[in-house]
């Protein structure tokens, strides 16, 4: 199996892996309109304002929407559970789904899930897998 993909990093994103690799979601905040917003850039997308700040999400979210890909994709090994994740803070995020069988049954909408990280390398990528599952 070839490895997973890695990221490329901007100026623009190297908050959000350099708080990855910390074992950090982190988020940006605009100051303007109070709301947090994903994927990082450096203006706010509801108000176009460029008081942003970097916060600390709770890496705590509800599973909105997924799929379970049975294509062979570069590293993964399917059935795997691709989803969109609405995190407490109101910012939805695309995301793997992981210690969680890819099959209907057991991935509920709107089921409780909790971010983990996943080492690539040099670098950590956010996946969520149900709340209080075993690592």
């Amino acid at each position: 199996m070839t490895e997973k993909p890695v990221p490329t990093i901007y100026p623009e994103t190297r908050h959000f892996w350099d708080g990855a690799a910390a074992g950090k979601l982190l988020l940006q905040f605009c100051t303007e309109c109070r709301k947090h917003y994903f994927p990082p850039r450096p203006f706010c997308p509801y108000c176009g304002g460029r008081a942003v700040e970097i916060v600390e999400a709770s890496g705590l979210g509800r599973l909105y929407s997924y799929t379970i890909s049975h294509l062979p994709t570069p590293g993964y090994e399917p059935p795997f559970v691709v989803a969109v994740v609405m995190l407490d803070e109101g910012v939805k995020m695309l995301a793997n789904i992981v210690d969680c069988p890819p099959e209907p049954e057991a991935l509920a909408l709107d089921m409780p899930l909790e971010v983990t990280f996943e080492a690539r390398g040099a670098f950590f990528i956010p996946q969520f897998r149900p709340l209080g599952s075993l690592q």
